[in-house]
């Protein structure tokens, strides 16, 4: 990829950001290193970010306030942000994703795992489809492939970049059910190493946006989930 593209680590562990930038510059990306949660802020002002890496526990504001700011910010919202974590509790990683982030690394972590995931979640701002050209139609739904978009009755949803490809991808196969290993492995790629919670979190986040389109999408108790088919619509009309 082009040095392009800038990666902002969020890291006060020198030692740690350092192999980190290391790691990334092999793989000619360009990275920018910070300290704090308000450096971070104040760095986004003036730049244009692909990614966010961003350590969990950091001085004075922590990584999850900071996340918070981020992505309340309409201008900055939609930049994915994988949390760099020591620690290891399951409750951690729910709250950061609950909050908009995209992702989640433990420390210690391998360079190899950071760069597959870095490179997932870059993958993912450009969603798969047998047809990248398609806009869909669904009742009222409007699912639009090329633009990252959904409308609802004319208005439309804000998502972020995992819960529209969970909704693009779902809608592709009305009727059939996923497991989450298996909506873990077409959205995340890398999905051996998300919790299987994540993608609960990341489905109720999307159900809340959708409001009355929320049934859409359905729960298959004991298996997964799958996008509400025409005919289930006619029925139940």
């Amino acid at each position: 990829m082009s040095k392009k593209v800038k990666i902002l680590v969020v890291e006060d562990e020198k030692d740690i950001a350092e192999l980190v930038r290391y790691n990334l510059e092999k793989e000619d990306w360009q990275v920018l290193c910070v300290e704090t949660g308000e450096e971070a802020m104040k760095f986004l002002e003036g730049n244009t970010i692909a990614l966010i890496l961003l350590d969990l526990m950091l001085p004075e504001m922590d990584g999850l306030e900071t996340c918070r700011l981020i992505k309340q910010e309409s201008q900055w919202k939609n930049i994915p942000i994988i949390f760099l974590t020591a620690k290891s509790e399951e409750s951690d990683v729910i709250v950061g994703l609950q909050l908009g982030a995209d992702d989640y690394i433990t420390k210690p972590f391998s360079p190899k795992v950071l760069i597959a995931r870095v490179k997932a979640v870059l993958r993912r701002l450009t969603p798969e489809s047998k047809n990248p050209n398609e806009v869909r139609h669904i009742g009222d739904l409007m699912i639009d492939i090329p633009k990252h978009k959904v409308v609802y009755q004319g208005g439309a949803i804000e998502l972020t970049t995992i819960e529209f490809n969970i909704i693009e991808f779902l809608s592709r196969y009305p009727g059939r059910v996923f497991t989450r290993d298996q909506i873990m492995d077409k959205v995340w790629k890398e999905g051996k190493f998300i919790i299987d919670r994540a993608v609960d979190v990341h489905i109720r986040g999307l159900r809340k946006k959708l409001d009355k389109a929320a049934d859409f999408i359905e729960t298959v108790r004991g298996v997964g989930y799958r996008f509400k088919d025409e005919k289930d619509w006619e029925q139940d009309e």
